[in-house]
Order: structure tokens, then C-alpha cells, then sequence
């Protein structure tokens, strides 16, 4: 058994010959994350169904754990889009004291993951997958935010799809056009507002530094403020955060233990697994896109996942929700500088900072603002071009994409991952059946079959293995494989052969072998299928047979 992965957070290392030049970076980078990232917590939380401050809490306490012990220099954790949908199902069905349960659970699991080194295992799942539920939860979450962006009146809408179809479709004459104007014109503002972080600095006319300025400052925070401002100076009869949850606490909260049942916990296997594995995918896939964006040294997965863990079992007793790391967020930070763990832990404090002193504001935000803001979210989320490139790829990958995608959106997303892999499984098993084949060859010498055998011989190909010996011609004593094309087997394979063996020897038929590489070699002598075959019935290749024949005078 390998051993356990060491816990060695980035910081460590990151933090050697730490400069004065590398921290103002940092500084500018966490600040200005920090602010993109409080619409973000506050409309996450509320998609999700629970609390604005939850998603401050989540943003603040777990994004400094994640930035302070992961394994990466620049990812930025906190909630994220991903676990919009998954949070809310599992309040609708357990309730909130058993999310957090759950997450508990999940940063325990987590955890266990990156010191068994599984790190790895999260870039074995097919793309045609990832990109499936991916764009199946950006779909959800735009269906989440309609209630909202179209002001309707509806007191509690449903954990799935076809429910919080009916939902909508029943209370469309209750569309409040105050709030469909708002939450479009915060669309348009986040979506055409300029993003640029790398600009140029230095000394200008003062309308060149305050478009400098104004284009640093991000869209959504403009949108939120914008419509903020909007909505109370016109009293526009709209619903907010105040009006709904009566607004967020100037403070963080303190310790809590959950309400914990034992019954209810019994039941939270699937939730538990469906957290920590969209938290891996979604942690490794940030930081793998985080690693293509710096020259900065990549990322090490296990200790990302241990900081994941570890987060997701702090945050819950401060009433946090699911946390992992966040690929707009993470981008952010690379482009404004961000060169070490320092700049989260910045980001982390800059919201902290703002809750202590600007909390109460938060009352006033219109829910229909957080709805736009989030509706973009969700179009950024999706990769909405790979449906049209579909007719380019094999008709596996448009299956088991298009179905991850129906699944992850009518059912859930632990369906939709389980059933995308089996499908993965099965044609990449067909697949590599399809690519075994056994070829016959001319042979000089009388009385002997010569075949030729390439690719896997594991149990998905046993079946063109089985039937050889009824395919010999009359009069032929030996059977000869050449086996230097063959790079695996597998017990199914040896089998297989075993069985060839002892059906030719019944028949007064022999089976020599040829050409083994080591792996075929090691398990044909350790099933001992090579003590059955005698000492020539192994050759190093046919080369070495032809000799041995020659010197018996066939």
C-alpha cells in the first residue's frame, strides 16, 4: 500500500523569499476578488435556500482555509454555482441541520481522499461528462432564478424540474415588470461591462484614470449597487433581502453544533457522496484551469482536496454550506495579480471587513438584481458550444454527454454522474473489444496454424479467443500465437487461453506461444498456464520457433 500523502499546504513553500513587490500584488489581487465575490456569496446562498449570510460565512471562514492549506497558489474557494442545485434539494428533502451534517461528512470524505492520494482519479472522468452535468446545473440555476427575476409570487418553489416547471407556467400572471426591467438591465451591465484587469498604468488624462478605474471596479458590484440605488430612489415595489430574510447580521456567527439524528444522519450517504464529489471535480477543475493561466508551479491535487476537506468540516458549525473552489473567482485573482495563498486569505478578509461595516446595506438589495447576476452566472457556467460540435465527435461521447445532461437536469446529479460512467465504462469496453483481433498468417511448416494476436485480451475480447480451436484446418497439430502485439491480459484472457490449451489438447492438438511481452509473460507464469505448455511451448518470438522446428527436423 502506497503511503498516506503528506498535509503540506502551498503556502509553506509559496511564502519562501516572500517579497514586499509580491504582497501589494496580493493586496490589490484579494481585494478586488473580495469584491467580486460578495454578490456571489450573497445570491449563491439564497439559489441555494438557505440564508444570505450563510454564503458570507461559507466565503469568509472557508475561503481562508482553502487559500491558507490547499495545494495551489491562486485557486479562491467559497460557494460555488455548482452546489446551487444540490444545496437545495437537500434542504427541501432533509432539511438545514442535515446539510450541514452532510457537509461535515463530505470534508471528512474529502479529506480521506487527498491523504489516500485519489487526487488523480478525479482527471479519469470522461469530459463528455464533466461538461454534461455542468451545463445540466447551469440550466437548473437559470431555471431557479426565474421566480425571482420575474418577481413572481410563489411561496416555496420545488427541488425538481418538472415541478418548478409547473410552478412557473401557474404563476405567470403574477410577473412584476419592475423586476423583470431590473434583473435584465443588471444582465446587460455585468455582461457588458468592461472586465479589463490588465491595463496599463501610469499618468494620464483624468479621464483615461477614472475609465482605468471604472474598469477594475467588476460588473456585478455595479449592477448590485446600480440597482440597488435604482429600485429605493424610484421605491420601486420590489422584494429584498431585508423584506425576505430581514437583512444580514453584523457579525460573523459563533461556534454551533448542528442538531444531529442519528435516523435522519443514516440517510445522508448519497447527499454526503454527491457534495464531495462535485467539490473534487469542481476544486481540481478550477485548479487545473488556474495552472494553464500562470507560470507559477502547478497545483498538487491531494492537498487541494485535504483543504477542501478540512474547510467543509469547519464551516458547517459556523452555519456555512458547501464550499470549493471557484473558477470565476480563481480567474479573477490571476488576472489582478494574484501570485500566492495570500491573496485568498485577502480576499477572505476584505469580505469579512465588509460585513463589520456595511452588513445592514444589504437589506436593500433587490432579489431580482441577484437573480440577473446570476442567470450570467449561469450562461458562463455552461460550455453551450459543445452541443453544436457534437456531430463532429463518435456517437459514445454523444451519448453519454447527452445523457448526463437529461439526467443531471430531470433527475439529479449523483444519478447523472453514476449512470455517465457506466455508459463511459461500456463503450470504452466495446471499444477496446473492437480493437482486439486475432489475424491469420502464411506458415512454411506443415501442419501448423500461425496466428497473429493485437491489442488487450481481457474479458470484453474473450470471446474471439474461445472459439479458435474450431476454426483449425484438417490435418493442422499445432497451433502457434504470436503474441508480441498483445499488451495486456487480464485473468478473463488467461483464462481463455487455458481453456484453448486443454480444448487442443483434447483434440491431440498443441498451443505454442510466442513473443511475450512482460506483463502477458508474468501472469501466464503465474496461472500456470506456462507449466501446462511444457518447456516448448513458450518461444521468445517466432523467429526462436522456427529454429527450434528446424532442429526437430519439421
Amino acid at each position: 500500500m502506497p503511503p498516506l500523502h503528506r498535509f503540506q499546504p502551498r503556502a509553506l513553500s509559496a511564502l519562501r523569499d516572500y517579497s514586499r513587490q509580491r504582497f501589494i500584488a496580493d493586496l490589490g489581487a484579494g481585494i478586488t476578488v473580495g469584491i467580486v465575490a460578495l454578490p456571489l456569496a450573497i445570491a449563491f446562498a439564497i439559489a441555494s435556500g438557505v440564508k444570505p449570510e450563510q454564503g458570507l460565512v461559507t466565503a469568509i471562514i472557508a475561503g481562508f482555509l482553502i487559500s491558507a492549506l490547499g495545494g495551489s497558489n491562486v485557486q479562491i474557494g467559497g460557494p460555488a454555482g455548482a452546489f446551487i442545485v444540490i444545496v437545495y434539494g437537500i434542504v427541501q428533502r432533509y432539511g438545514l441541520a442535515n446539510l450541514l451534517i452532510a457537509t461535515v461528512l463530505a470534508g471528512g470524505l474529502l479529506v480521506l481522499m487527498g491523504l489516500l492520494r485519489l487526487g488523480v482519479l478525479v482527471r479519469y472522468i470522461p469530459v463528455s461528462i464533466v461538461i454534461g452535468f455542468t451545463n445540466g446545473i447551469a440550466v437548473l440555476i437559470a431555471l431557479s432564478q426565474l421566480k425571482d427575476l420575474l418577481g413572481l409570487d410563489i411561496a416555496q418553489m420545488p427541488a425538481d424540474f418538472f415541478g418548478q416547471l409547473a410552478a412557473l407556467s401557474r404563476h405567470l400572471h403574477s410577473v412584476n415588470p419592475w423586476a423583470l426591467l431590473l434583473g435584465l438591465g443588471c444582465m446587460g451591465v455585468v455582461l457588458l461591462w468592461p472586465k479589463t484587469y490588465q491595463m496599463q498604468r501610469g499618468h494620464g488624462p483624468w479621464r483615461q484614470r477614472t475609465h482605468r478605474l471604472m474598469a477594475q471596479l467588476p460588473g456585478t458590484v455595479i449592477a448590485l449597487v446600480g440597482a440597488t440605488l435604482l429600485a429605493q430612489g424610484l421605491n420601486l415595489p420590489l422584494e429584498t433581502i431585508g423584506s425576505r430574510f430581514g437583512g444580514i447580521p453584523q457579525s460573523l456567527p459563533g461556534f454551533a453544533l448542528p442538531e444531529f439524528s442519528w435516523s435522519s444522519a443514516k440517510q445522508l450517504f448519497i447527499p454526503t457522496v454527491t457534495i464531495a464529489l462535485l467539490g473534487a471535480i469542481e476544486s481540481l477543475l478550477c485548479a487545473r484551469v488556474a495552472d494553464n493561466m500562470t507560470a507559477l508551479p502547478r497545483h498538487d491535487p491531494n492537498q487541494e482536496l485535504m483543504a477542501q476537506g478540512v474547510a467543509n468540516m469547519v464551516v458547517p458549525f459556523f452555519g456555512g454550506i458547501p464550499a470549493t473552489g471557484t473558477i470565476a473567482r480563481t480567474v479573477t485573482n490571476v488576472r489582478a495579480g494574484g501570485n500566492s495563498p495570500v491573496s485568498g486569505m485577502v480576499h477572505a478578509a476584505t469580505l469579512l471587513l465588509i460585513v463589520l461595516l456595511a452588513a445592514p446595506l444589504a437589506e436593500y438589495v433587490p432579489l431580482a438584481a441577484l437573480a440577473g447576476i446570476l442567470l450570467v452566472v449561469a450562461w458562463n457556467m455552461g460550455e453551450w458550444h459543445e452541443f453544436a460540435r457534437l456531430r463532429r465527435f463518435s456517437l459514445p461521447y454523444r451519448t453519454i454527454l447527452l445523457g448526463t445532461f437529461v439526467l443531471t437536469v430531470v433527475f439529479d446529479l449523483t444519478v447523472a454522474v453514476e449512470v455517465g460512467l457506466v455508459l463511459a465504462c461500456l463503450f470504452f469496453i466495446y471499444r477496446m473489444s473492437t480493437l482486439f483481433r486475432v489475424e491469420p498468417l502464411p506458415s512454411e511448416i506443415a501442419g501448423t496454424q500461425l496466428m497473429r494476436v493485437y491489442g488487450a485480451l481481457f474479458f470484453g475480447a474473450v470471446g474471439k479467443v474461445e472459439g479458435l480451436a474450431e476454426t483449425l484446418p484438417a490435418g493442422c497439430h499445432t497451433l502457434v500465437l504470436d503474441l508480441h502485439q498483445l499488451i495486456s491480459i487480464d485473468t478473463s484472457g488467461l483464462d481463455a487461453l487455458v481453456q484453448l490449451q486443454r480444448t487442443l489438447a483434447r483434440q491431440g492438438q498443441r498451443l505454442v506461444l510466442c513473443g511475450l511481452n512482460e506483463q502477458p509473460a508474468s501472469l501466464i507464469a503465474r496461472g500456470g498456464l506456462a507449466e501446462a505448455l511444457g518447456p516448448d511451448g513458450i518461444h521468445a518470438d517466432l523467429t526462436a520457433w522456427r529454429g527450434a522446428c528446424r532442429q526437430a527436423g519439421l
